[in-house]
């Protein structure tokens, strides 16, 4: 169990619900108080020169987790484990080409699964992270030029915190989704106060950072539109192909590179 839990009163059955995996001490913006609500839609990305300059110099990197960091998505993967493979995974796509509304789109995939708290420790003990090649090295490299590193996920605390373990990230730098679960450890839903829980939440985690960091340059990678769309406020996108290709992301980013080597090879350039 990683620190102490997050409490969360529901009244219906008089229960406490919470996410063992979280840090009490954790002062994440809530989609209540953010006023980081609304972007321009008609910003155009950075060319391919101007993001490999920002990369460089960037103050703070975001990634995406699932198909990013590590080589799956962790929700089908806990999908598969509880015997919904197929339908979760048909979801989890449709979320990813921007064809349906994140949240709708979780709500649905963990509606099917309803994992209780007994089975997601289970899940985690059985599958530990797997790394996408190359990452650990990246990060090493970002961290030695004094760059902060972030792991900024549509999926759940709980499955990301051995991910942050592993890469030597900060705990608090995760902003991810909580699930939530009764006293029995029945599966009681997820926090739906959690920016990341909503389309157009990681450039609202983006702008919350920025604004309380002072970054001016901050860079965003992912495999998925809902990282695409979190640039602005991110100064900078790079779409991911190493382990899954979305043809929308493909063909609306200005940058995408299929492994990490690309990306540490333009960090030790000299111009």
């Amino acid at each position: 169990m990683l620190g102490r839990c997050l409490i969360f009163r529901l009244w219906k059955k008089s229960g406490v619900i919470c996410d063992p995996f979280c840090k009490s001490s954790l002062k994440a913006p809530s989609l209540a108080k953010s006023p980081y609500g609304t972007f321009d839609t008609g910003y155009s990305l950075p060319t391919l020169q101007e993001s490999r300059e920002i990369w460089r110099s960037a103050d703070a990197v975001c990634f995406d987790v699932d198909s990013t960091v590590i080589t799956d998505e962790g929700l089908d993967q806990l999908g598969k484990f509880c015997g919904k493979a197929e339908e979760v995974k048909k979801l989890t796509i449709q979320a990813m080409q921007g064809g349906m509304d994140f949240r709708d789109a979780l709500r649905a995939r963990l509606n099917l699964i309803r994992p209780n708290l007994e089975t997601v420790q289970r899940f985690t003990k059985a599958n530990p992270p797997k790394l996408t090649k190359d990452v650990d090295k990246l990060v090493v490299a970002l961290q030695a030029r004094g760059t902060d590193v972030y792991l900024v996920s549509g999926g759940f605390r709980s499955l990301i915190a051995p991910v942050a373990k592993m890469l030597n990230i900060p705990l608090e730098n995760i902003f991810a989704n909580r699930l939530k679960f009764f006293y029995d450890g029945e599966y009681a839903g997820f926090d739906e106060a959690q920016l990341t829980s909503r389309s157009g939440g990681k450039a609202e985690v983006i702008a919350w950072l920025k604004k309380r960091e002072g970054y001016s340059s901050v860079v965003m990678i992912g495999d998925g539109a809902t990282d695409m769309e979190a640039c602005p406020p991110a100064d900078a996108f790079i779409g991911f192909g190493g382990n899954i290709v979305r043809e929308s992301v493909q063909k609306a980013a200005t940058w995408y590179v299929h492994d990490y080597a690309t990306l540490i090879d333009e960090l030790e350039r000299e111009d």
